[in-house]
Protein backbone atom coordinates (compact mmCIF):
# COMPACT_ATOMS: atom_id res chain seq x y z
CA UNK A 1 0.00 0.00 0.00
CA UNK A 2 0.93 3.72 -0.72
CA UNK A 3 1.74 6.32 2.32
CA UNK A 4 -1.08 8.83 0.05
CA UNK A 5 -3.73 5.87 0.74
CA UNK A 6 -3.56 6.98 4.33
CA UNK A 7 -3.77 10.73 3.42
CA UNK A 8 -6.60 13.65 4.07
CA UNK A 9 -7.19 16.80 4.85
CA UNK A 10 -7.95 18.54 8.39
CA UNK A 11 -8.58 22.09 8.53
CA UNK A 12 -6.37 23.51 11.09
CA UNK A 13 -8.80 24.63 13.32
CA UNK A 14 -9.74 20.92 13.63
CA UNK A 15 -6.47 20.91 15.70
CA UNK A 16 -6.99 20.92 19.91
CA UNK A 17 -4.46 22.93 21.12
CA UNK A 18 -5.65 22.56 24.63
CA UNK A 19 -7.76 20.23 26.02
CA UNK A 20 -11.18 20.21 27.41
CA UNK A 21 -11.69 21.76 31.02
CA UNK A 22 -12.55 18.11 32.65
CA UNK A 23 -10.97 15.21 30.87
CA UNK A 24 -14.22 13.55 30.58
CA UNK A 25 -15.95 16.43 28.81
CA UNK A 26 -14.40 15.33 25.52
CA UNK A 27 -16.42 13.89 22.81
CA UNK A 28 -16.34 10.05 22.27
CA UNK A 29 -17.04 8.60 18.47
CA UNK A 30 -17.78 5.57 18.51
CA UNK A 31 -17.81 3.18 15.29
CA UNK A 32 -19.04 -0.33 14.95
CA UNK A 33 -16.40 -1.88 12.06
CA UNK A 34 -19.52 -4.59 11.17
CA UNK A 35 -22.27 -2.29 10.30
CA UNK A 36 -20.27 1.12 9.71
CA UNK A 37 -22.28 2.58 12.10
CA UNK A 38 -20.98 6.03 13.94
CA UNK A 39 -22.95 7.46 17.52
CA UNK A 40 -22.05 10.20 19.11
CA UNK A 41 -20.89 10.07 22.87
CA UNK A 42 -19.37 12.24 25.63
CA UNK A 43 -16.51 10.10 27.15
CA UNK A 44 -17.49 10.15 30.39
CA UNK A 45 -20.42 8.10 28.85
CA UNK A 46 -17.55 5.38 27.88
CA UNK A 47 -18.48 3.25 31.19
CA UNK A 48 -22.08 2.89 30.33
CA UNK A 49 -20.85 1.66 26.11
CA UNK A 50 -18.69 -0.97 27.54
CA UNK A 51 -20.62 -4.58 27.21
CA UNK A 52 -20.59 -7.10 30.54
CA UNK A 53 -17.68 -9.40 28.93
CA UNK A 54 -15.29 -6.33 28.18
CA UNK A 55 -12.27 -6.12 29.74
CA UNK A 56 -9.44 -3.04 29.33
CA UNK A 57 -5.61 -2.88 29.02
CA UNK A 58 -3.60 0.51 29.15
CA UNK A 59 -0.63 1.61 29.26
CA UNK A 60 0.76 3.28 32.38
CA UNK A 61 4.00 4.83 31.17
CA UNK A 62 5.06 8.10 32.62
CA UNK A 63 5.95 10.94 29.96
CA UNK A 64 9.06 12.37 31.33
CA UNK A 65 9.60 16.34 31.05
CA UNK A 66 11.80 15.92 28.17
CA UNK A 67 11.23 19.10 26.39
CA UNK A 68 14.10 21.56 27.13
CA UNK A 69 13.62 25.33 26.06
CA UNK A 70 17.15 27.22 26.65
CA UNK A 71 18.99 29.92 24.43
CA UNK A 72 22.08 29.11 21.96
CA UNK A 73 23.98 32.47 21.15
CA UNK A 74 20.94 34.44 22.49
CA UNK A 75 18.76 33.11 20.21
CA UNK A 76 16.01 30.84 21.42
CA UNK A 77 16.75 27.22 20.94
CA UNK A 78 14.86 23.75 22.38
CA UNK A 79 15.79 20.29 22.43
CA UNK A 80 13.82 17.08 23.32
CA UNK A 81 16.12 14.75 25.27
CA UNK A 82 15.48 11.06 24.09
CA UNK A 83 18.02 9.10 25.92
CA UNK A 84 19.91 9.31 28.98
CA UNK A 85 23.47 8.12 27.89
CA UNK A 86 24.72 8.33 31.40
CA UNK A 87 28.23 10.49 32.61
CA UNK A 88 25.76 13.63 31.61
CA UNK A 89 25.68 13.06 28.81
CA UNK A 90 22.28 13.11 26.67
CA UNK A 91 20.95 12.42 23.18
CA UNK A 92 18.68 14.92 21.79
CA UNK A 93 16.38 16.19 18.93
CA UNK A 94 17.12 19.59 18.42
CA UNK A 95 15.37 22.86 16.36
CA UNK A 96 16.64 24.72 14.67
CA UNK A 97 19.57 22.18 14.06
CA UNK A 98 21.33 24.83 12.79
CA UNK A 99 22.38 26.49 15.97
CA UNK A 100 23.31 23.20 17.77
CA UNK A 101 26.95 23.06 16.25
CA UNK A 102 29.94 21.07 17.62
CA UNK A 103 30.89 23.32 20.50
CA UNK A 104 27.66 25.25 20.70
CA UNK A 105 26.49 25.55 24.10
CA UNK A 106 22.85 25.72 25.40
CA UNK A 107 21.61 27.67 28.10
CA UNK A 108 18.79 26.60 29.78
CA UNK A 109 16.63 27.28 33.30
CA UNK A 110 18.71 28.13 36.62
CA UNK A 111 22.26 27.39 35.84
CA UNK A 112 22.00 24.76 33.06
CA UNK A 113 23.93 24.29 30.35
CA UNK A 114 24.71 21.61 27.72
CA UNK A 115 28.13 21.31 24.99
CA UNK A 116 27.10 19.85 21.82
CA UNK A 117 29.52 16.85 21.69
CA UNK A 118 28.42 15.30 18.43
CA UNK A 119 25.88 16.19 15.51
CA UNK A 120 24.46 14.10 12.32
CA UNK A 121 21.93 14.94 9.73
CA UNK A 122 18.53 14.70 11.18
CA UNK A 123 19.01 16.96 13.67
CA UNK A 124 19.69 14.41 16.92
CA UNK A 125 22.81 15.79 18.77
CA UNK A 126 25.08 14.31 21.56
CA UNK A 127 25.20 16.97 24.94
CA UNK A 128 27.37 16.84 27.64
CA UNK A 129 25.36 18.96 30.90
CA UNK A 130 27.09 20.17 33.57
CA UNK A 131 24.64 18.42 35.77
CA UNK A 132 23.05 14.77 36.16
CA UNK A 133 19.94 13.52 34.09
CA UNK A 134 17.68 14.31 36.72
CA UNK A 135 18.21 17.66 37.17
CA UNK A 136 18.58 17.97 33.71
CA UNK A 137 14.43 16.93 33.65
CA UNK A 138 13.55 19.27 36.52
CA UNK A 139 14.17 22.36 34.22
CA UNK A 140 11.85 20.45 31.34
CA UNK A 141 8.65 20.76 30.02
CA UNK A 142 5.91 18.56 28.69
CA UNK A 143 6.87 17.44 25.61
CA UNK A 144 3.91 18.18 23.38
CA UNK A 145 3.93 17.50 19.75
CA UNK A 146 5.29 20.27 17.30
CA UNK A 147 1.42 20.44 16.23
CA UNK A 148 -0.10 22.46 19.34
CA UNK A 149 2.92 25.26 18.61
CA UNK A 150 3.73 26.01 22.39
CA UNK A 151 6.19 28.80 21.70
CA UNK A 152 8.36 30.39 24.13
CA UNK A 153 6.74 32.83 26.40
CA UNK A 154 3.32 30.17 25.67
CA UNK A 155 5.14 27.16 26.74
CA UNK A 156 6.71 28.86 29.95
CA UNK A 157 2.92 30.25 31.10
CA UNK A 158 1.32 26.64 30.21
CA UNK A 159 4.12 24.78 31.50
CA UNK A 160 2.19 23.61 34.95
CA UNK A 161 -0.98 23.06 33.28
CA UNK A 162 0.50 20.94 30.13
CA UNK A 163 3.17 19.06 32.65
CA UNK A 164 -0.29 17.69 34.70
CA UNK A 165 -2.80 17.38 31.54
CA UNK A 166 0.05 15.80 29.22
CA UNK A 167 -0.40 13.08 31.40
CA UNK A 168 -2.80 10.11 32.45
CA UNK A 169 -3.92 9.97 35.79
CA UNK A 170 -2.79 6.57 36.09
CA UNK A 171 1.04 6.90 34.64
CA UNK A 172 3.47 5.04 37.17
CA UNK A 173 6.19 4.21 35.23
CA UNK A 174 8.54 7.21 33.58
CA UNK A 175 10.21 6.35 30.33
CA UNK A 176 8.39 7.71 27.56
CA UNK A 177 8.56 11.27 25.74
CA UNK A 178 4.86 11.34 24.43
CA UNK A 179 1.74 10.47 25.69
CA UNK A 180 -0.47 7.44 25.41
CA UNK A 181 -2.85 10.26 24.44
CA UNK A 182 -5.98 7.92 24.74
CA UNK A 183 -5.62 7.72 28.20
CA UNK A 184 -5.71 11.66 28.53
CA UNK A 185 -9.54 11.35 28.96
CA UNK A 186 -9.94 9.44 32.03
CA UNK A 187 -11.05 10.60 35.58
CA UNK A 188 -10.97 8.88 38.46
CA UNK A 189 -14.78 9.09 38.69
CA UNK A 190 -14.85 7.03 35.03
CA UNK A 191 -12.31 4.17 35.88
CA UNK A 192 -14.06 3.89 39.62
CA UNK A 193 -17.08 2.94 37.35
CA UNK A 194 -15.21 0.79 34.85
CA UNK A 195 -13.61 -1.33 37.75
CA UNK A 196 -16.95 -1.87 39.54
CA UNK A 197 -18.15 -3.58 36.47
CA UNK A 198 -15.26 -4.98 34.37
CA UNK A 199 -11.37 -5.87 34.59
CA UNK A 200 -9.16 -3.49 34.46
CA UNK A 201 -5.08 -4.15 33.62
CA UNK A 202 -2.15 -2.09 33.42
CA UNK A 203 0.97 -2.89 31.05
CA UNK A 204 3.59 -0.76 29.99
CA UNK A 205 5.32 0.54 26.87
CA UNK A 206 7.83 3.59 26.76
CA UNK A 207 6.79 5.90 24.14
CA UNK A 208 9.54 6.41 22.61
CA UNK A 209 10.33 8.34 18.93
CA UNK A 210 9.12 5.06 16.91
CA UNK A 211 5.67 5.80 17.65
CA UNK A 212 5.65 9.98 16.14
CA UNK A 213 8.51 9.12 13.54
CA UNK A 214 7.89 10.14 9.95
CA UNK A 215 7.23 7.51 7.93
CA UNK A 216 9.66 8.35 4.66
CA UNK A 217 8.76 5.36 1.93
CA UNK A 218 6.11 5.73 -0.13
CA UNK A 219 5.74 2.15 -0.08
CA UNK A 220 4.81 1.65 3.59
CA UNK A 221 5.71 -1.70 3.49
CA UNK A 222 9.38 -0.36 3.18
CA UNK A 223 9.18 1.50 6.82
CA UNK A 224 11.40 0.03 9.54
CA UNK A 225 9.61 1.20 13.21
CA UNK A 226 11.94 2.19 15.83
CA UNK A 227 12.55 0.16 18.48
CA UNK A 228 10.28 0.64 22.40
CA UNK A 229 10.39 -1.25 25.42
CA UNK A 230 7.43 -2.75 26.64
CA UNK A 231 7.02 -4.86 30.20
CA UNK A 232 4.05 -6.83 30.80
CA UNK A 233 4.00 -8.62 34.26
CA UNK A 234 3.40 -12.38 34.24
CA UNK A 235 0.84 -12.07 36.37
CA UNK A 236 -1.20 -9.77 34.31
CA UNK A 237 -0.16 -11.52 30.87
CA UNK A 238 -1.80 -14.71 32.56
CA UNK A 239 -5.03 -12.82 33.65
CA UNK A 240 -5.30 -11.24 30.02
CA UNK A 241 -4.68 -14.58 28.69
CA UNK A 242 -7.68 -15.86 31.15
CA UNK A 243 -10.02 -13.90 29.86
CA UNK A 244 -9.12 -14.22 26.55
CA UNK A 245 -9.81 -17.91 27.10
CA UNK A 246 -13.18 -17.30 28.37
CA UNK A 247 -13.76 -15.67 25.41
CA UNK A 248 -14.15 -11.71 27.20
CA UNK A 249 -13.45 -9.12 24.75
CA UNK A 250 -10.18 -7.05 24.62
CA UNK A 251 -10.98 -2.88 24.81
CA UNK A 252 -7.25 -2.18 24.00
CA UNK A 253 -6.30 2.03 25.52
CA UNK A 254 -4.62 3.34 22.99
CA UNK A 255 -2.47 2.48 19.73
CA UNK A 256 0.68 2.12 21.97
CA UNK A 257 -1.78 -0.73 24.22
CA UNK A 258 -2.06 -2.29 20.87
CA UNK A 259 1.19 -2.64 19.70
CA UNK A 260 2.54 -3.86 23.14
CA UNK A 261 -0.19 -6.48 23.36
CA UNK A 262 0.18 -7.67 19.70
CA UNK A 263 4.18 -8.02 19.88
CA UNK A 264 3.23 -9.94 23.01
CA UNK A 265 1.59 -12.46 21.40
CA UNK A 266 3.86 -12.72 18.54
CA UNK A 267 6.99 -13.78 21.04
CA UNK A 268 8.18 -17.41 20.58
CA UNK A 269 7.88 -17.67 24.70
CA UNK A 270 6.73 -15.51 27.71
CA UNK A 271 9.02 -12.71 28.68
CA UNK A 272 8.46 -9.85 31.12
CA UNK A 273 10.36 -7.47 29.32
CA UNK A 274 11.40 -7.13 25.76
CA UNK A 275 11.94 -4.63 23.17
CA UNK A 276 9.52 -4.17 19.86
CA UNK A 277 9.77 -2.56 16.38
CA UNK A 278 6.24 -4.15 15.19
CA UNK A 279 4.44 -1.64 12.74
CA UNK A 280 0.82 -2.61 12.79
CA UNK A 281 -0.86 -1.90 9.11
CA UNK A 282 -3.49 -3.39 7.15
CA UNK A 283 -3.42 -6.83 6.28
CA UNK A 284 -2.14 -7.68 10.19
CA UNK A 285 -4.29 -9.95 11.98
CA UNK A 286 -5.00 -8.94 15.15
CA UNK A 287 -4.46 -11.41 17.94
CA UNK A 288 -5.26 -9.71 21.21
CA UNK A 289 -7.39 -7.12 20.54
CA UNK A 290 -11.28 -6.87 19.77
CA UNK A 291 -11.95 -3.37 20.25
CA UNK A 292 -9.74 -0.36 20.36
CA UNK A 293 -9.98 3.36 22.10
CA UNK A 294 -7.97 5.90 20.28
CA UNK A 295 -7.16 9.65 19.57
CA UNK A 296 -8.22 11.27 16.12
CA UNK A 297 -4.45 10.62 14.64
CA UNK A 298 -2.32 12.71 12.10
CA UNK A 299 -2.68 11.70 8.66
CA UNK A 300 0.06 9.43 7.11
CA UNK A 301 0.94 8.39 10.43
CA UNK A 302 2.07 5.15 11.79
CA UNK A 303 -0.78 5.60 14.47
CA UNK A 304 -3.49 6.37 12.01
CA UNK A 305 -2.27 3.17 9.86
CA UNK A 306 -2.85 0.77 12.57
CA UNK A 307 -6.13 1.77 13.18
CA UNK A 308 -6.95 1.69 9.68
CA UNK A 309 -5.60 -2.21 9.83
CA UNK A 310 -8.17 -2.20 12.89
CA UNK A 311 -11.36 -0.82 11.74
CA UNK A 312 -10.46 -0.76 7.85
CA UNK A 313 -9.17 1.89 5.66
CA UNK A 314 -12.04 2.77 3.85
CA UNK A 315 -14.37 2.81 6.68
CA UNK A 316 -12.11 4.96 8.75
CA UNK A 317 -11.36 7.34 6.13
CA UNK A 318 -15.56 8.24 6.09
CA UNK A 319 -15.30 8.21 10.28
CA UNK A 320 -12.68 11.06 9.80
CA UNK A 321 -14.36 12.72 6.95
CA UNK A 322 -18.28 12.16 9.66
CA UNK A 323 -15.88 13.42 12.35
CA UNK A 324 -14.21 16.72 10.78
CA UNK A 325 -17.45 17.76 9.43
CA UNK A 326 -18.90 17.58 13.12
CA UNK A 327 -16.33 19.27 14.39
CA UNK A 328 -14.42 16.69 16.27
CA UNK A 329 -10.86 18.08 17.61
CA UNK A 330 -8.15 16.16 16.28
CA UNK A 331 -4.57 15.10 17.69
CA UNK A 332 -3.24 14.39 21.40
CA UNK A 333 -5.48 17.17 23.30
CA UNK A 334 -8.51 16.45 21.46
CA UNK A 335 -11.82 14.07 21.37
CA UNK A 336 -11.37 10.34 21.64
CA UNK A 337 -13.17 7.13 19.18
CA UNK A 338 -14.11 3.91 20.11
CA UNK A 339 -13.79 1.39 17.69
CA UNK A 340 -15.83 -2.01 18.23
Amino acid sequence: MKLSDFDFVLPAERIARFPTDRRDESRLLVLERKTGKITHASFKQLPDLLAADDFLVMNNSRVRPARLLGRIGGKAAEMLVVRNLGDKKVEVLCQPAKYFNLGAIFCGADGLEAEVLETDRRGRRLLLCNREYEQVLAQGYAPLPPYIKRKYAEAINYRSFDLERYQTIYARNAGSIAAPTAGLHFTPEVLARIRASNPLLEITLEVGEATFQKIEAEDISRHRMGSEKIRIAAKVAQRILALKEQDRKLLAVGTTSVRALESYALLSEPCQEFDSDIFISPGFRFRMVDKLLTNFHLPRSSLFILAAAFAGKELLQETYRQAIAQGYRFFSYGDAMLIV
